[in-house]
């Protein structure tokens, strides 16, 4: 899709990596001047490869984010991305996370081997991407830890600590021991992110009341705020599309 010279395209990741990938997504300003956006919480990592006019690549890797994050694409730039659920932290990259919150790093030049020619090209960037997060997935997954993530996302973040707990069999103290270990954050504050996510969709038509079990509305308007840092009212106008889910490339 383009508008205003800025274009953006998202694919979904092939049905064996579902339970690490969200999606690939791709954002390209054709203009002379920078794009300023808003990137809101969505609950997802991504690592980001950047190309130039002069097309050299950067790759770096951002972590979770709890607040709202204001950057710019600069002029004539193209960024791909591959956008990972939490899953693919301990099963995939085989790297904890916690000191990145908020925070981004960059990786050594020639990461994955992604180059122009590929980063030129949408599909065959996902394609490549793809073919390499299959390589390197571990075996042996934690059923506990892939039941917890697919009861969050299925819930849209609203089951509590303890309703998660008993139902993947795993207490309360030990999952969040591993969500601040591993993320940098605990159980509660990531569903926090992932009920806020869920909220977008009702903000966006208009629906500027609580319906994902915030305990009124002065509860929604103060959590809403803290993750976007506007009130509903102010982001469901999204003014020049400013308002970015990187996960899913929608804006408000």
């Amino acid at each position: 899709m383009l508008t205003n010279q800025i274009e953006w395209e998202k694919n979904q990741p092939p049905d064996a990596l579902k339970d690490f990938v969200e999606s690939f997504w791709m954002l390209a300003n054709h203009s002379d001047t920078e794009h300023q956006i808003i990137v809101l919480p969505d609950g997802r990592l991504d690592i980001i490869f950047s190309m130039t006019t002069d097309k050299n690549i950067f790759a770096t890797l951002k972590g979770l984010e709890t607040e709202p994050q204001q950057t710019s694409i600069l002029p004539k730039t193209r960024l791909l991305a591959v956008s990972f659920k939490l899953l693919a932290v301990e099963y995939l990259l085989d790297k904890k996370v916690d000191s990145l919150l908020n925070l981004g790093i960059r990786f050594p030049a020639g990461f994955w081997d992604i180059t122009a020619n590929d980063c030129g090209n949408f599909d065959l960037f996902s394609n490549k991407i793809a073919a390499k997060i299959t390589s390197l997935i571990k075996p042996n997954i934690d059923n506990r830890k892939r039941q917890l993530f697919e009861l969050i996302d299925a819930s849209n973040g609203t089951l509590t600590v303890k309703e998660l707990s008993e139902r993947v069999f795993w207490s309360s103290r030990q999952i969040n021991r591993y969500f601040n270990h591993t993320f940098g954050i605990s159980l509660k504050s990531y569903c926090k992110i992932f009920r806020f996510k869920s909220s977008l969709s009702h903000i966006k038509k208009g629906k500027l009341f609580p319906e994902l079990n915030y305990s009124d509305q002065n509860h929604f308007i103060k959590e809403v705020k803290k993750m976007s840092g506007v009130t509903p009212k102010e982001l469901s106008k999204n003014e020049n599309d400013r308002f970015l889910l990187l996960s899913t490339l929608q804006t408000v």
